[in-house]
């Protein structure tokens, strides 16, 4: 497919390394260079799941360092910088230049680097006649994080928090909408690609909308335009869409369990920028890797964890069986005579044999790695019965009901302090109307688990504003209101879109469902009132025109305020039907169930919500 994210951030920073030189066919340069790269935290974690470091030596890197570390000149070789555009950073390239720490600097900020800092950048090393030390400064465009060939991370903290904040004022919420839309732009800068953008009316969606919406017509028309006709052409002729929502439109999605390989590694065992740390089988920590180097990630991470450890097991038989094929055939026959033809057909096995030790001892790695993930979830599982959570809160979204007795027992049994909170928040979402004594009950057990409810007050505070918002008179509305009114407008119903009327029995996602209506482009009363962005055309007309509704074979589809493994597993299931389609789907940050929790407890605090001082650990 044309819109390959990994492939195409991957091959800017080959070339980046390769001090922006035009690669040839075989993807390298005419003449390698030596060189040292320097780089910020968020560029190492831009950096991390695209290359390895044993394959920076491959593009001429010898040595790499964080700028913020001291280092010691290397006076004959050049240096590519990769850092954020901020102050520190040019005050520390100023300082390095003018130190003489290397040949000549080659410096890329991973998005553009505004006018004042550049003024910086040339005052600083024109006075200390560092200048001619600066080879180039560029903007490469590559400020998010690639996990996956189609789900990226802006790696922006608390956006939720900052987004639903009651005492952020304007100029706050325009910060964050702008540090979005930047974001987002690097993405389709990269892709080479303009969209058509479509979001729900209202909310953070639409801020984001509009405004990248104006930031793409702005560039477009600018001399350096970035996305040339040429980028669009690869092998489709026709532009994506872009679908934004905002965390609000489904937000059991970020608190429920799930039961599934992926999502539980993530949810669970805290899988970072794809890497991952374990208990090993003495005890000792192990670190992964978990990319598309592991094909057994790659083609398993979207089944029930019990279907994983079968497959782990006949994965396990397979290896077993072939390395007993090979062992026959290189081992001869019991009490055979000799003969000169056994000789020459030995030969032949045992080479065979050695050529595929690589291969056999490749799968034995990656068999024991998935096993010892799988032990260590297993135990998890058992310790705090995941597996029920998973499916009670299933059978609350998909029925929209519960008994009683039920919520309880989950409440008052095993589980963290944070799998009953989020438990009790899905029992909020799922249910239209919660009975007050059943409210009691539930705010009950969870205190006797000693469980901070804030983040329960703040989802029931919402719940309850969307149901009073219609009703409430415009003279007597609190501050509350207004603020719900002011971020969400029509859009406030989405909050507790995790209700049944949202998920249909057969578990599809409302974003899934959203999504694939509005690439299909047919009329569905449920997105009728979806918002057009088209920044090629012409502003007065800006979606009125029929091909700007589909259909569409590729999306990119983003979440505002934290994204998770479960919605980008929903969409690739989606991607997957027939005919096929190609979702990319990125989010400001990617989080744990815990950690989306967290935000929802800091907004009921910053809210002034009840809730006990006991802390959410295990």
């Amino acid at each position: 497919m044309a819109l390959n994210l990994r492939q195409k951030q991957t091959s800017c920073i080959i070339r980046m390394l390769n001090l922006n030189q035009p690669l040839n066919s075989s993807g390298n340069v005419d003449e390698e260079v030596y060189k040292i790269l320097v780089y910020d935290k968020f560029c190492q974690n831009i950096l991390s799941p695209l290359i390895h470091v044993k394959e920076l030596r491959k593009y001429g890197v010898t040595l790499y360092f964080l700028i913020d570390k001291e280092r010691r000149p290397v006076p004959d070789v050049p240096a590519v910088y990769f850092v954020q555009s901020t102050k520190s950073n040019i005050q520390r390239i100023v300082a390095d230049a003018s130190a003489s720490l290397y040949e000549s600097f080659h410096l890329n900020f991973s998005s553009s680097i505004p006018r004042p800092l550049l003024e910086d950048l040339a005052s600083g090393t024109l006075k200390t006649e560092s200048i001619q030390r600066i080879s180039k400064v560029h903007d490469q465009y590559l400020e998010f994080i690639t996990l996956e060939d189609s789900m990226f991370s802006l790696a922006q903290k608390s956006c939720y928090v900052q987004l639903n904040d009651p005492s952020a004022g304007d100029r706050d919420i325009e910060e964050i909408v702008e540090k979005i839309v930047s974001g987002l732009f690097c993405v389709l800068a990269t892709l080479a690609v303009v969209p058509i953008i479509r979001c729900p009316r209202g909310g953070p969606a639409e801020m984001v909308a509009s405004a990248l919406d104006l930031r793409l017509r702005d560039h477009i028309i600018s001399k350096n335009n970035l996305f040339t006709e040429g980028g669009n052409l690869g092998s489709s002729f026709q532009r994506p869409i872009l679908c934004i929502f905002d965390r609000n439109f489904e937000l059991s999605v970020g608190i429920q369990h799930d039961f599934r390989y992926r999502p539980l590694v993530h949810d669970v065992l805290g899988l970072k920028l794809n890497k991952l740390t374990v208990q090993g089988e003495k005890g000792a920590p192990k670190s992964y890797e978990m990319d598309n180097s592991d094909p057994f990630w790659m083609a398993n991470g979207s089944l029930e964890f019990p279907e994983v450890a079968v497959e782990i097991e006949t994965q396990l038989n397979k290896y077993k069986k072939d390395v007993d094929e090979v062992n026959k055939r290189t081992g001869g026959q019991d009490g055979a005579d000799f003969d000169s033809q056994d000789l020459i057909g030995n030969t032949k096995h045992l080479m065979n044999a050695v050529n595929s030790l690589p291969e056999l001892t490749e799968r034995k790695k990656i068999i024991d790695k998935h096993t010892n993930i799988a032990t260590v979830l297993l135990g998890e599982i058992k310790e705090r019965s995941l597996d029920s959570y998973a499916k009670k809160e299933n059978d609350m979204l998909a029925k929209g009901s519960i008994d009683r007795n039920e919520i309880l027992s989950v409440l008052r049994g095993k589980g963290s302090k944070v799998d009953k909170l989020r438990f009790a928040i899905i029992y909020l979402l799922s249910l239209e109307t919660t009975p007050h004594s059943d409210l009691e009950a539930v705010e009950a057990a969870l205190r006797e688990s000693e469980v901070d409810t804030c983040a329960f007050q703040y989802v029931k505070k919402i719940k309850s504003l969307n149901v009073s918002l219609a009703s409430v008179n415009s003279a007597s509305r609190s501050n509350i209101v207004d603020w719900a009114e002011k971020l969400y407008g029509q859009s406030i119903g989405a909050v507790t879109a995790g209700m049944k009327n949202l998920l249909s029995s057969d578990r599809q996602l409302a974003l899934t469902r959203t999504v694939d209506a509005l690439m299909e482009g047919k009329p569905n009363p449920e997105i009728e009132s979806y918002l057009i962005f088209d920044p090629r055309a012409p502003k007065s007309n800006s979606g009125a025109s029929s091909h700007l509704k589909g259909p569409f074979k590729e999306a990119i589809v983003f979440m505002i305020g934290g994204g998770n493994y479960m919605e980008y597993g929903s969409l690739q299931e989606l991607a997957h039907q027939q005919p096929a389609k190609h979702v990319i789907y990125g989010t400001t940050e990617v989080l744990t169930g815990a950690e989306f929790v967290e935000q929802l407890t800091l907004l009921g605090q910053k809210m002034g919500l009840g809730g006990s001082a006991a802390s959410l650990s295990h």
